[in-house]
């Protein structure tokens, strides 16, 4: 009975398992709206792009300039020469050389004005193609902005706008931003503006003899000592022994070199024979000597404490230069005749190996520039590490001097002619031609932010530039240029 009742529950089972209709089976079907993202199409917009980049850089601009500058200087010596040629005239003949060397001027001018046609023509086709790229790619961009269903970069593109406009509000509420270190000089007059010029120009008393050389007023002057000016004449491009006082700018100009400096009549002057001693009116023993003012460094040219290259200045009773054949700033104590120095970074460029430069032409024996300004001295020079780009540093006035704080610019310092401060900030200057200089350059050492395109323009009396600085006891630039000593006045705010 137990086994009858164990099968029948399975035979059921079976019969309903046999009786059950079969599972149907489920399908769906998936349609894809969205195209296919053009990959192929990306990776052609990318590629021609970095095409583009590779086409168009700002070497280009600057090959054009050159040759703009090239050809410009040759029509000038041109000019020159035919005013030669002019003048050798004997009614009948011209001079044979004359005429033999304007004949390879104008051939290399010719070959100068067939090269920038090609280069300007090239330029036109590049600027054309580039110009007709650009707009396919703007165009190829915008249909693969249409596969951006989810609107992915449109919020990109929101989320941009929206943190300009945050960091704008921000900068808006923190205008007085606090400086990362303290500022050197006064800058109350705020950023130069402009340059007004020349003030005075004069060879003074050399007429001539002395093409290179410095000039300039102490900005911190001795007691007594505030009307002075100070002339440093190299005797070569190189050298220099001593230094020249005068004691007022008409005694300058006209060539009286007295800068009237009493003592009691010993018998002899201030080691000089050209000068006399001048009795007081009251007539009491006290006199004045009157006499050049020279007051010599070594006596002998060139020495271990010679000045070398034209690029000194005085400051504080002390004369700021570059040792003689040393990476090293020298100091000349007037008072005491003592000369000490600092040594500049390893790896500084010195002795005429990285000059100041324009396009044809570098002033030998300038690798380091002593400038001034409101806070003290500073010295521009390069070194191997700044891969010959302009580095600035302050010179302490310790004993012996010492260097401060350091910057290392990223403007090439042969494409300067040369450099100059004021309120802490440096300014580098390039030539245009004969006629114009360019105040081109900044650096801010407060936030150490660089501008290229200053745009002050200097008019020149003499081609070459050899020294300049500025004075911030009457607001000039100092220049010396080819014998002539030449001072502009500095305009801020």
């Amino acid at each position: 009975m137990m086994k009858l009742s164990a099968i029948v529950p399975l035979w059921a089972l079976l019969s309903l398992t046999q009786q059950a209709a079969p599972r149907e089976k489920c399908s769906c079907d998936l349609s894809l709206e969205e195209k296919a993202f053009p990959h192929d199409k990306l990776q052609t917009v990318e590629g021609n792009a970095t095409e583009c980049k590779t086409h168009v850089t700002p070497e280009k601009a600057l090959e054009l300039e050159s040759l703009l500058l090239g050809l410009e200087k040759r029509l000038t010596q041109l000019h020159n020469d035919m005013t030669i040629l002019e003048n050798e005239d004997d009614g009948e003949l011209y001079g044979v050389l004359s005429l033999f060397i304007i004949e390879n001027e104008m051939v290399e001018i010719r070959q100068l004005m067939n090269k920038l046609n090609r280069t300007t023509l090239e330029y036109q086709v590049l600027t054309a193609d580039t110009v007709q790229q650009l707009e396919d790619l703007k165009t190829e961009m915008t249909k693969l902005e249409k596969f951006d269903t989810m609107e992915v970069m449109k919020g990109r593109k929101v989320n941009r706008h929206l943190k300009i406009a945050l960091q704008t509000c921000k900068s808006g509420v923190n205008v007085t931003a606090v400086p990362t270190q303290e500022p050197y000089g006064t800058c109350e007059r705020g950023p130069l503006r402009n340059v007004t010029g020349p003030v005075v120009n004069t060879q003074g008393e050399f007429s001539g003899n002395y093409p290179y050389g410095a000039w300039g007023r102490d900005p911190k002057p001795e007691v007594g000592k505030d009307r002075w000016y100070w002339v440093v004449p190299l005797t070569s491009s190189q050298y220099a022994n001593y230094v020249r006082f005068y004691s007022s700018l008409s005694a300058l100009i006209i060539g009286v070199s007295n800068p009237e400096s009493r003592m009691h009549n010993s018998g002899g002057g201030p080691d000089d024979e050209d000068g006399e001693w001048l009795e007081e009116e009251d007539g009491e023993e006290l006199l004045q000597w009157r006499g050049p003012g020279n007051i010599q460094i070594s006596p002998s040219n060139p020495a271990s404490n010679t000045i070398q290259g034209p690029n000194n200045v005085l400051y504080g009773g002390a004369l700021y230069y570059n040792c003689y054949n040393q990476d090293a700033v020298c100091r000349f104590n007037l008072t005491t005749k003592t000369v000490t120095n600092v040594k500049l970074p390893k790896g500084t460029r010195y002795n005429s190996k990285s000059n100041f430069c324009h396009l044809e032409n570098c002033f030998l024996f300038t690798d380091l520039d002593l400038i001034t300004d409101e806070s003290g001295v500073w010295v521009v020079y390069t070194t191997t590490q700044a891969l010959g780009n302009l580095v600035l540093s302050k010179v302490e006035e310790t004993e012996p001097p010492s260097l401060g704080k350091t910057w290392t610019t990223s403007v090439y310092k042969q494409s300067v002619s040369n450099t100059f401060m004021a309120c802490g900030v440096l300014y580098a200057t390039r030539y245009i031609n004969t006629n114009m200089e360019e105040v081109f350059y900044s650096f801010d050492t407060t936030t150490g932010m660089e501008n290229f395109k200053v745009g002050i323009f200097i008019n020149k009396v003499s081609p070459n530039i050899y020294s300049l600085n500025y004075s911030p006891v009457d607001q000039m630039l100092y220049v010396y240029s080819d014998a002539k000593m030449v001072s502009y006045k500095a305009l801020f705010g």
